[in-house]
Order: C-alpha cells, then sequence, then structure tokens
C-alpha cells in the first residue's frame, strides 16, 4: 500500500518533489542497493541525487558502493506500522485504539472491520480525497513516537 500512498500524493501534487524529478518519472520498486545501481545509477548523469526509501521495516540494509556515495542522498522513510494507523486516524479512532492495545493491524480488522486494506484498490477508493489521506498523515506525526522519517516529512 505504500506505494499506492505515494502515487495520490504524487498525483496531487502533495510531496516536496514532483513526477518529472523522479528517475524514468516514477515510484521505484528496488530493494537491492546492487540493483538500484546497476538498473538506475549506471544510466544518470553524474548529478546529486536524493533517493527516499519508503520501507515498512527498519530492518532493510541498502549500501551503495563507493562510486555512488558522493552524489546519491538516501533518506529512509519508515511505514510500519503507519499505514494502519493512517486509517485509524482518518476514521477518528486513534484514542480508542490507544485504550485497546493492540497492533494497528489487528485493530483495523477486528474493530473497523477493514480487510485487504494493503491493497491499491483500497487505497485509491478510501482515499479518494487526498484532503483525508493529508490530514490522516501530519496527524500520525502529531501521536507517533517517530518524528523523523515518516510519510509527513515528504509533505509540502
Amino acid at each position: 500500500m505504500e506505494q499506492e500512498i505515494m502515487e495520490i500524493l504524487l498525483e496531487n501534487n502533495r510531496l516536496i518533489f514532483e513526477r518529472e524529478q523522479l528517475l524514468e518519472e516514477e515510484i521505484l520498486r528496488c530493494r537491492s542497493a546492487k540493483n538500484f545501481e546497476r538498473d538506475y545509477l549506471n544510466k544518470t548523469t553524474n548529478e546529486m541525487i536524493t533517493v527516499y526509501r519508503i520501507l515498512d521495516s527498519t530492518n532493510e540494509n541498502f549500501k551503495l558502493s563507493g562510486p555512488y556515495l558522493k552524489r546519491v542522498t538516501v533518506v529512509n522513510i519508515i511505514t510500519a506500522p503507519e499505514i494502519e494507523m493512517l486509517v485509524i486516524h482518518a476514521e477518528g479512532k486513534y484514542d480508542d485504539y490507544s485504550r485497546k492495545r493492540m497492533k494497528p493491524s489487528d485493530y483495523v480488522k477486528q474493530h473497523l472491520k477493514m480487510g485487504k486494506i494493503k491493497s491499491y484498490e483500497f487505497a485509491k477508493k478510501y482515499f479518494y480525497d487526498v484532503d483525508i489521506l493529508v490530514n490522516a498523515i501530519q496527524q500520525y506525526k502529531q501521536k507517533s513516537a517517530t518524528k523523523n522519517g515518516t510519510l509527513a516529512d515528504l509533505l509540502k
């Protein structure tokens, strides 16, 4: 669902960058630094590049090799459990969720009766109004212990 959320934000001009600034003008899916270098960095000029990696885990390793270290900045944006939390905030259920002491994914399934929230179809339908999405992202940042490296950091 992370890619879908990014697409919605990108389509609605809510990010700190525009589609034209992206490599190949699209959100790329590539977890391996070696593959990223081969597939994308070898094709670019020597200009400075910032890579925003949208991750659902802090355990993913992405180490670029020597030639790229001076011209590529990597910024990790951690979304776990942010995606489920966006739905909780959008539904106005954060206080109730906090009292239940459950994993966000379990709360969304059991109390909000929403399944398959990590699908493109769900994201497009649920966040049809981008303002609902942006508001949920901002609320999550305010309530979250994670103050840096969240989707809110990518908003205009």
